[in-house]
C-alpha cells in the first residue's frame, strides 16, 4: 500500500484511513520555465511554499526542506554546509498513493549555494597550533582570495529524476530521497564549466535516515541517520519533521570535466590529482542535516 505525508494528517484528525507504503520514484516532471511561473502570495505558517507550483490544478501538497548543516566530502576534499541549501517544490498523489514530485514555479528546485572549499586551489589550510582567530583570518585569505574555489551542488537533469519515500524516511530502511546531483567548481582559472557529474552522467546519492552500508575495505565505515520529530499543524494540513540527517557514503563520484576552457585537457587532470577523481564507492560522504516541511496545497492556496 501507498501512503504520503497527508495521510498521518489525516489519521490525527481521523477523517481518513492512513495507508503505509513506499513513495514510487518521482516521475513526469519537467523544469518550470520562469517566463510562464505565476506568482503566488501564501501567508502565515504556509509563507515558506511560495514557489509550490499551486498553478498545477492536479497538484496535491507542496514540499520544503532545508539544509542548515552536515558535509560534502568527494574524494581528498570535505566541504562544510555552512549555508541553507533549499529543495523545494510540489507532489501530485495518485490514486494508489503514488507520487510524482513537481518542480518549484520558477524552476528553482534546489538552491545553487557556492560553498567554500576549505584549502582553495593549493589546499593550503592554517596549521593548527595558531590562535583561532589567526587561523581565520589566514583560511579567508585562502578561500576568498585568487586561490579560493566554491563547490555548488546543483540538480542534474530534471527534478522528476528525484526520488523520495516517506515510509523509508520514518522507519530508516532503504532509500529516502534519490538526489542525482553534478558539483561544479568555480574559480578564476577553473571558468564556468568545471564540473564533476553532469545531467547524462550524474552523481546520484540515495540518503538514507537509517545506517548505510559502505563496501568493505573502503575508508567509509557505516553512518546513521534520522527522520526527525514529527509535529502537525493544528488542522492537520502542515507535517515537519525537524532535526532530521539524511546521510551517505556508498555514491561514487566521476573525473572532472570541461576545467579552465579549451585548457580542460590540461586542467581537468590536475583538478583529479587534487581532489582524488575518480572516486570510488566508499571514499564520498554527502550528510544533510535540517527541516522538511509539507503541506496541503488546498491549505496553502487558502493562506493567500
Amino acid at each position: 500500500m501507498k501512503m504520503s505525508l497527508y495521510s498521518f494528517a489525516r489519521l490525527r484528525r481521523r477523517t481518513v484511513a492512513l495507508t503505509v507504503g513506499v513513495l514510487a520514484p518521482l516521475a513526469t516532471l519537467g523544469i518550470a520555465s520562469p517566463a510562464l511561473a505565476v506568482t503566488h502570495h501564501p501567508t502565515g505558517e504556509f509563507a515558506k511554499f511560495a514557489d509550490c507550483p499551486l498553478s498545477n490544478p492536479e497538484l496535491t501538497g507542496c514540499v520544503y526542506a532545508e539544509t542548515s548543516s552536515g558535509e560534502f566530502t568527494v574524494g581528498k576534499r570535505t566541504v562544510p554546509i555552512n549555508k541553507p541549501i533549499i529543495l523545494q517544490g510540489g507532489i501530485v498523489e495518485g490514486p494508489k498513493g503514488e507520487i510524482a514530485f513537481q518542480a518549484a514555479e520558477d524552476g528553482n528546485t534546489l538552491t545553487k549555494v557556492p560553498l567554500a572549499v576549505p584549502g582553495g586551489l593549493l589546499n593550503i589550510v592554517a596549521p593548527e597550533y595558531l590562535p583561532k582567530w589567526l587561523r581565520e583570518i589566514f583560511n579567508n585569505f585562502i578561500n576568498e582570495g585568487i586561490t579560493g574555489v566554491t563547490e555548488t551542488t546543483e540538480l542534474a537533469g530534471p527534478a522528476s529524476n528525484i526520488g523520495l519515500s516517506v515510509f523509508n524516511l520514518l522507519t530508516q530502511k532503504g532509500t529516502a530521497l534519490s538526489l542525482p546531483t553534478k558539483i561544479k567548481l568555480s574559480n578564476a582559472f577553473l571558468g564556468g564549466s568545471c564540473y564533476v557529474g553532469s545531467n547524462s552522467h550524474p552523481i546520484v546519492i540515495n540518503f538514507t535516515t537509517g545506517t548505510t552500508e559502505p563496501p568493505e575495505k573502503t575508508l567509509n565505515k557505516p553512518i546513521t541517520g534520522t527522520p526527525g520529530e514529527l509535529s502537525f499543524n493544528e488542522a492537520g494540513t502542515l507535517i515537519t519533521l525537524t532535526g532530521g540527517r539524511l546521510v551517505n557514503n556508498t555514491f561514487a563520484a566521476p573525473e572532472a570535466e570541461g576545467c579552465g576552457g579549451l585548457l580542460s585537457f590540461l586542467i581537468d587532470p590536475a583538478v583529479d590529482a587534487e581532489l582524488g577523481l575518480p572516486s570510488g564507492a566508499g571514499y564520498n560522504t554527502a550528510i544533510l542535516e535540517g527541516t522538511l516541511s509539507t503541506a496541503e496545497s488546498e491549505a496553502v492556496t487558502e493562506s493567500e
